[in-house]
């Protein structure tokens, strides 16, 4: 049954986006990630209108991979997480997904394998360089380089990723450190290299290598801490809304909401809104949290609940059925975020898939 919440994705700002990133990073390739329902965004439509624009698409499992395929999306699809057993490495193989190897089982599977097209299957090599999540540490990478050599399904042309921990903090020590490990570790081995996520692109333009991997970035929010993403140059992509579906006055002292946590400091409008963290809206956005009504500004008080919460509606002219906007337009979902200590990530994974999702068309 479908609920109040609406989620209208921007196409037009996806693809202005992935153009910008590129502008940023122009002497390497782009893997967009889609991952997670593209964050939230859907996989599909998002992958479509950026099929033209990336260089491949970037998603975290094998059955993500799949759903690309059978939706007809021809190009370079990379499985972050590579396969897990021996079903995902066959089906991996006989649709053409690159994999990532970052785990001795995987190379274990591959040198079992007494069957499989010769050099069909390409690999991207993950390398440990302090994210400690993932991956080979730099120790181990010249032997698993070798074996993976010697294996005849393995496309001879390997690929060298890592991914930075701390890129999101700009200056921080951390990042620097990764490149070096990831530079010295590779030094001599013959492949293309991928380190930049969002963060990266930003931060270390001397780390764009071969490939970047953006995902924040491609949906409008930024992945640098205290940075608005209009000041990068980024559209929000998804605005998530819903209506009011009542107003009431209060008087100074009423309480609003569960547990009476917040008490009106002076008459006030309220607006009751069929929003709630059970569309995914965060349970934990504070007092003062902005939205948007009819354009103006309003921000939310009391607790959100499951499936209402109330916002101070001010003087805005406003009537039930009136849509309010969480995020998206002149509300930045980096600023919701904060104020419910989370990411932006967060908030698109939740909301998107449970929201109904409606796409504008673009300009190819």
């Amino acid at each position: 049954m479908a609920r109040a919440a609406q989620a209208r994705i921007d196409l037009d700002a996806l693809r202005h986006n992935c153009r910008h990133i590129r502008s940023l990073a122009p002497n390497s390739r782009l893997l967009a990630m889609v991952k997670a329902d593209a964050y939230g965004h859907g996989l599909l439509p998002i992958s479509r209108a950026l099929a033209d624009l990336a260089d491949g698409l970037g998603v975290a499992c094998v059955p993500e991979g799949l759903a690309l395929r059978a939706a007809g999306i021809a190009g370079r699809i990379v499985v972050m997480q590579g396969f897990k057993n021996d079903d995902e490495l066959s089906a991996a193989s006989a649709h053409a997904l690159d994999v990532v190897i970052h785990e001795p089982c995987q190379i274990e599977r591959l040198a079992s394998r007494t069957f499989g097209p010769q050099g069909g299957l390409s690999v991207w090599l993950k390398i440990d360089t302090g994210m400690h999540r993932i991956g080979f540490a730099p120790h181990e990478v010249a032997n698993v380089t070798a074996l993976l050599a010697k294996l005849p399904m393995v496309d001879p042309n390997l690929r060298y990723l890592t991914h930075f921990a701390c890129a999101d903090e700009p200056g921080s020590a951390m990042t620097a450190q990764q490149i070096g490990c990831f530079v010295r570790t590779t030094q001599g081995l013959v492949g293309e290299r991928s380190l930049c996520n969002s963060a990266g692109i930003l931060t270390h333009s001397e780390a764009h290598a071969d490939w970047v991997r953006p995902g924040i970035m491609l949906y409008g929010a930024s992945p640098l801490n205290d940075t608005p993403a209009t000041s990068l140059g980024l559209r929000p992509v998804m605005s998530l809304e819903a209506p009011l579906i009542a107003i009431h006055t209060y008087q100074a002292g009423d309480s609003i909401g569960y547990g009476g946590t917040y008490r009106c400091p002076v008459p006030l409008r309220v607006g009751i809104v069929a929003m709630g963290y059970g569309d995914g809206y965060p349970r934990h956005a504070a007092n003062g949290t902005p939205v948007a009504i009819a354009g103006q500004p309003g921000s939310i008080v009391g607790r959100v609940s499951m499936d209402m919460l109330a916002i101070d509606l001010g003087s805005v002219d406003c009537r039930p059925g009136d849509s309010v906007t969480f995020w998206g337009g002149s509300v930045a979902a980096d600023l919701v975020a904060a104020q419910a200590q989370t990411i932006s990530y967060e908030l698109f994974c939740a909301a998107g898939p449970k929201a109904h999702r409606s796409y504008s068309t673009y300009a190819a």
